[in-house]
């Protein structure tokens, strides 16, 4: 029989991954900028969020967005209209972003002179969660439609989280969406995540999530 060679390709690239996007963490550090990695599936409102919040803290923080995708530049677009500096990275066919691409656009982006960077990524609930891209902090939106048992079927997601954002909480009279489930189940995969239930057709909890970002930018800055 031949003797061959099995090589753990897929531990060897997340290792090499981690490494390089803590070395951007400290980067981000020395420059003082916050980068916040937003994830979620296709139509969960990220974009919508973020104009709402761009607009709440107008005149408080510097800020910035990149828009990941694997085509279009729809989202750029529409974040461009706030005002803010956006830009729009396309990753070529991949379902996610890594270290090195996060920093490829940061570089492109020029993110030193902003306080706070919020890193759109690719529509997805599994591949975003598998790669650090090296921001100081992940969030993720769960839309009241796409039900209360998410936690369940994607734990990984849930685990990489600091902050789960429960968005369109307007629609819920029409939805079978259990508030105190989505909570337990979202606590058994991390007891740490912080919950914001938000409309941001409303305003419905936006100040908690907006408070949340204006604390952790200034925490950054002075450590």
């Amino acid at each position: 029989m031949d003797q061959y060679k099995v090589i753990e390709v897929k531990e060897s690239v997340f290792a090499s991954n981690d490494a390089d996007a803590e070395r951007l963490r400290q980067e981000l550090k020395g420059d003082k900028t916050f980068l916040l990695n937003l994830m979620s599936s296709p139509g969960a409102g990220k974009t919508t969020l973020l104009k709402k919040t761009i607009e709440a803290l107008r005149g408080d923080l510097a800020m910035g967005v990149m828009e990941a995708d694997i085509d279009s530049d729809v989202d750029a677009a529409a974040i461009s209209e706030t005002g803010v500096r956006s830009i729009q990275l396309h990753t070529g066919g991949m379902c996610h972003l890594d270290a090195d691409m996060t920093r490829q656009g940061l570089r492109e982006f020029g993110a030193q002179d902003l306080d706070l960077v919020v890193l759109e990524n690719v529509g997805n609930l599994v591949c975003p969660a598998e790669f650090d891209t090296g921001a100081v902090k992940n969030a993720m939106i769960l839309s009241v439609p796409e039900g209360h048992d998410k936690p369940l079927k994607y734990p990984l997601i849930f685990q990489v989280c600091d902050v789960l954002v429960i968005s369109k909480t307007d629609v819920l009279p029409y939805f079978d969406f259990d508030m105190e489930k989505v909570t337990e189940y979202a606590h058994m995969r991390n007891p740490n995540l912080k919950i914001f239930p938000v409309s941001a057709k409303t305003g419905e909890g936006m100040d908690a999530w907006c408070n949340w970002l204006r604390e952790e930018v200034a925490e950054w800055k002075c450590v």
